[in-house]
């Protein structure tokens, strides 16, 4: 099985997560890593398993994640399991109304990458997930290094299956 997980990383976190995952499923499988930046498009195609992440940054993936996603050709991921991840704040934590409704109406960076992926003829094996970051910069939540290494795990069994 030929895999990628494909990352975008602001203050560091999104790249901890994503190496966590990538650290717990390379011995099962062959899996490469890369930033987006470091990443065509080209890339992405061919691949059994493309998981992709981005920290939320405006309740949205970063800029250069959504460009590169949406240079994908159409139907390029046709027969390809997809995954989306993002890092995030607890909103619900923060004292702000207005963070909170806007929340609600926009949301994280998984679910736009999920759709983008979908949108490309992907097959989504997991709802979009999120990773806790303490602050606008981290550090991680204190145990979401495990959570993202079990996910990655979760992924590979959905396949299987």
């Amino acid at each position: 099985m030929k895999s990628r997980i494909i990352f975008d990383s602001v203050f560091g976190n999104t790249e901890e997560i994503a190496k966590a995952m990538y650290n717990a499923i390379y011995t099962n499988i062959d899996i490469e890593i890369s930033r987006v930046n470091d990443t065509h498009p080209q890339d992405l195609l061919n691949s059994d398993l493309l998981i992709v992440g981005s920290p939320t940054r405006a309740f949205s993936p970063t800029p250069s994640t959504t460009k590169l996603l949406k240079q994908i050709k159409a139907r390029g991921l046709k027969d390809t399991f997809i995954a989306a991840f993002d890092t995030r704040m607890e909103i619900d934590k923060i004292n702000s109304k207005f963070l909170q409704i806007m929340e609600k109406l926009f949301g994280y960076a998984a679910k736009p990458i999920a759709d983008l992926l979908v949108k490309k003829g992907g097959k989504l094996v997991a709802p979009p997930e999120g990773f806790i970051v303490d602050g606008e910069q981290g550090p991680l939540k204190a145990g979401e290094l495990e959570r993202a290494a079990n996910w990655a795990k979760t992924l590979l069994t959905q396949i299987e299956d």
